[in-house]
């Protein structure tokens, strides 16, 4: 076996894992964000705004609105998203998507920041509530052409003045100059009511298996490729691989021995007159005066290493959605 049979088996992997990733589609990204977006206060993110200083932070507190509105339980709510949709074959059709949404911020003690909801679209995690029917329960809303029979489904997203949200996103300066955080480069505006695990399982559409499988894929193929970039640098700085590694067993080398009339043999064909093998031999870095050395060309490995290392991390993150621009 040589090393390129473990980075073409990590390679596929990789690919294997980033394609199921995608399959997510771009709520995957939101997830991602979630986890390593760097959190400040609402002060600081009300600073930030204020001073143009332009960075993809999120930021914790509780939602308020003078405008709330109430749902059919009597919750405060300060956005409501309904979507209908029939089932036709395997597949979901949507033909109505409709938002209710006030003026928000998000509060933390004295300090507040509103929230661009004109902006808010896959960023939006909450749990959903869905009620499910036939196309014929809708009445004038369903579309002609549906078939009454069909199944149908109503899916409603909320958040409430009583709930505590995490929001991600740009701080800048609205249309009426007041500090807002918005989308901005590429990077959606996030707004999450969950705790971290339920969020991401909200992400996942509930899909633990794909994605386990997932993360998987990505973790064992990263890893068999720096085995197999690990391998090749060894080899090329001269470092021995084990025979169990290369997966046959090693055998010693043949060896000449001659010998001479009143002299001991000797496996490098040379001998002494004392009948001890002689000690100069040529060409033998062991010999005295001279420590090991290394062949090949370990600089070259080691620049390879770490332009393997990068283009591994850059093609994470593009297939994850990459970082947007600033």
């Amino acid at each position: 076996m040589t090393p390129l049979v473990p980075i073409l088996v990590g390679g596929a992997a990789l690919l294997a894992g980033a394609a199921i990733l995608r399959s997510f589609g771009p709520r995957i990204r939101v997830g991602r964000l979630l986890v390593t977006a760097p959190r400040v206060s609402v002060a600081e993110a009300v600073r930030m705004a204020t001073d143009g200083e332009a960075r993809f932070v999120g930021i914790e507190g509780r939602i308020e609105s003078n405008d709330e509105f109430e749902d059919a339980a009597h919750r405060p709510l300060v956005l409501r998203r309904t979507r209908l949709e029939a089932r036709i074959g395997r597949a979901w059709r949507r033909f109505e998507d409709s938002l209710e949404v006030v003026p928000f911020e998000i509060r933390d003690g004295l300090d507040g920041i509103a929230v661009d909801t004109a902006t808010l679209d896959d960023g939006l995690v909450v749990l959903t509530r869905e009620s499910l029917g036939v196309v014929g329960d809708l009445g004038d809303r369903a579309p002609a052409d549906l078939p009454r029979a069909a199944p149908a489904r109503a899916r409603i997203d909320q958040v409430s003045t009583i709930d505590h949200a995490t929001v991600l996103g740009w701080p800048a300066r609205g249309d009426d100059d007041r500090p807002v955080m918005t989308a901005r480069g590429g990077r959606p505006l996030v707004l999450s009511t969950l705790p971290g695990d339920e969020a991401m399982r909200v992400l996942a559409g509930g899909d633990r298996v794909r994605s386990w499988l997932a993360t998987i894929l990505l973790a064992g193929g990263l890893g068999l490729v720096l085995l197999g970039v690990a391998w090749t640098a060894f080899q090329a700085v001269g470092i021995a691989t084990p025979a169990i590694v290369l997966g046959a067993e090693a055998t010693p080398a043949a060896t000449e021995v001659t010998t001479t009339p009143g002299a001991s043999p000797s496996v490098d064909g040379s001998a002494s007159a004392s009948g001890q093998p002689g000690s100069d031999v040529a060409g033998d870095t062991r010999s005295s005066g001279s420590g090991p050395g290394l062949v090949g060309a370990p600089g070259l490995a080691i620049l390879g290493l770490g332009l393997v290392a990068t283009g591994l991390t850059l093609a994470y993150v593009r297939l994850t959605g990459g970082p947007g621009r600033h």
